[in-house]
C-alpha cells in the first residue's frame, strides 16, 4: 500500500494529510475553506485515492496560505507515498470535459519541478475560495512532489467548471502516472533513477 502522512506547522497553518494512492476514492477534508474542500473531494473521488486533509489555516487573513501550504503538504505526501517510483508507468495525461469547459493535464513524475497553466478564470472568487489560489495551489503540490505538470483550458466559461475541470483531470492524470506497469523493472529512466 503507497500511503504516507505529512505534518506540517507554522505560524500560519496548521496542516495534516494523508494520501493512499491505492485507495478507492474515499474522502474527510477540513480546510475551512468550503469550494477547496469541494475539489479535493473531487480530487480523491476521481482519482481513486484515499485522501484525509485536515487543516487550521489564518483565514481571517484571507485563504491564501491555507491554500498555498495544503498544496506543499499535498505534495509532500504524494512524493513521500512514491517511494523510489520503482515500476510506474511516470507519465500520465487526461482531457476531461466539464460541460463547456475542456481541460488538458498532463504529468510526469520526473524528479523535477515545473508547473505551466493556462487556465483563465472571470471572477476573483468561486465560493469562498480565491481564483488566484487554483495556480498557487497547483504550483505548490508540483514544486513539492518534485513533478511536471502541465494545464491547457482547450474551452471553457465558467469559473466553477474550468477549477472542477482541472482537479478531477490532474486526479485522472496523476491515477494514471502512479499505475504500475509489469513491464517496467525499476524506475522509467535511461538514468536508472527519477
Amino acid at each position: 500500500m503507497r500511503k504516507a502522512t505529512i505534518k506540517r506547522e507554522t505560524k500560519e497553518t496548521k496542516i495534516e494529510i494523508t494520501i493512499n494512492l491505492d485507495g478507492g476514492g474515499a474522502s474527510d477534508i477540513s480546510t475551512g475553506v468550503g469550494f477547496f474542500d469541494h475539489m479535493l473531494c473531487g480530487f480523491a473521488k476521481h482519482g481513486l485515492f484515499d485522501l484525509s486533509v485536515k487543516v487550521e489555516g489564518d483565514l481571517e487573513v484571507d485563504d491564501h496560505h491555507t491554500i498555498e501550504d495544503t498544496g506543499i503538504v499535498l505534495g509532500e505526501a504524494i512524493k513521500q507515498a512514491l517511494s523510489d517510483k520503482s515500476g510506474i508507468s511516470r507519465y500520465g495525461h487526461f482531457i476531461l470535459p466539464m460541460d463547456e469547459a475542456l481541460i488538458l493535464c498532463a504529468v510526469d513524475l520526473s524528479g523535477r519541478a515545473y508547473y505551466s497553466s493556462d487556465l483563465s478564470f472571470t471572477f476573483d472568487k468561486m465560493g469562498d475560495m480565491s481564483t488566484q489560489m487554483v495556480r498557487e495551489f497547483f504550483y505548490a503540490v508540483s514544486s513539492s512532489a518534485m513533478m511536471n505538470l502541465h494545464f491547457k483550458q482547450l474551452s471553457g466559461l465558467n469559473d466553477h467548471h474550468i477549477c472542477e475541470g482541472a482537479f478531477k483531470a490532474f486526479a485522472k492524470a496523476l491515477d494514471m502516472a502512479t499505475k504500475y506497469d509489469d513491464r517496467i523493472n525499476g524506475a522509467l529512466s535511461t538514468k536508472g533513477t527519477i
